[in-house]
């Protein structure tokens, strides 16, 4: 007796984890809603995440911390699919998405090879910023085309000049943060990863200006004031630690 056809697109999702057990079984089981597989590689967890992930449905590959972009292309290395869903083990799929995957894949190949996708924050109060706040980044992609970088510090991809992008509409949620304490730590924990190297005249102007400019971008231009007195807290944190970051690297 042959099994039923899988209805999900050939899709493997790679997370990347350390003492991510806040979120990670929520987050395998809704990649399992649009992959076939969730593939993840984790550096060293003292928690509960490695287990918790398996009896998601995951499958775990136990590796030392060896780089952002290196640990990424370790997971893309172990998959059994060339389309790749990569996620953060705090990013959850949601069935939106899943759908509008699963439409690109209908007819075959998609027409891209690569696809701009959107992350709406969920903030610890309140709804989803489905609508503004919204991260960007290329999480859907064809392996055989681009990989991550074999970097320590750096996991985008620098995208191929001659490549056309395509677009996602539906969201994913992104649980950055369980209180304003938990991210103050995350993002002074990320600010010293060593980012690419950048020219010291570079990086005096932004030390000495850029702290009210990266204020600025995330209050106005991503219309963080939509989220009221808690969009404007995090506009300065965020902010801060991106002025924080460059700081580091000067």
């Amino acid at each position: 007796m042959t099994s039923a056809p899988d209805p999900r697109p050939p899709v493997s999702a790679i997370i990347r984890t350390f003492n991510e057990q806040r979120m990670i079984a929520e987050v395998v089981r809704a990649a399992l809603t649009a992959a076939r597989e969730v593939v993840i590689v984790d550096s060293g967890s003292t928690d509960n995440t490695v287990s918790l992930a398996r009896a998601a449905g995951a499958r775990v590959i136990e590796h030392e911390w060896t780089g952002w972009g290196r640990q990424k292309r370790i997971a893309e290395e172990a998959c059994e699919h060339d389309w790749m869903l990569d996620l953060d083990g705090d990013e959850v799929v949601t069935p939106e998405f899943a759908q509008e995957l699963a439409a690109l894949f209908a007819n075959g190949e998609p027409p891209k090879k690569i696809y701009r996708t959107m992350l709406a924050l969920v903030p610890p109060v309140g709804a989803p910023w489905m609508n503004f706040g919204n991260q960007t980044r290329h999480k859907v992609y064809d392996r055989r085309i681009i990989r991550a970088p074999d970097h320590d510090g750096w996991d985008q991809f620098r995208l191929p000049k001659d490549i056309e992008i395509g677009h996602m509409n539906a969201r994913m949620l992104h649980y950055a943060f369980s209180d304003v304490a938990h991210l103050v730590a995350k993002l002074n924990r990320n600010s010293s990863i060593p980012a690419p190297l950048k020219s010291r005249p570079y990086l005096v102007v932004r030390i000495l200006f850029g702290l009210p400019f990266y204020f600025a971008k995330r209050y106005f231009l991503d219309q963080y004031f939509r989220g009221g007195v808690y969009g404007f807290a995090l506009a300065l944190i965020y902010g801060f630690a991106r002025w924080l970051r460059e700081s580091k690297c000067g």
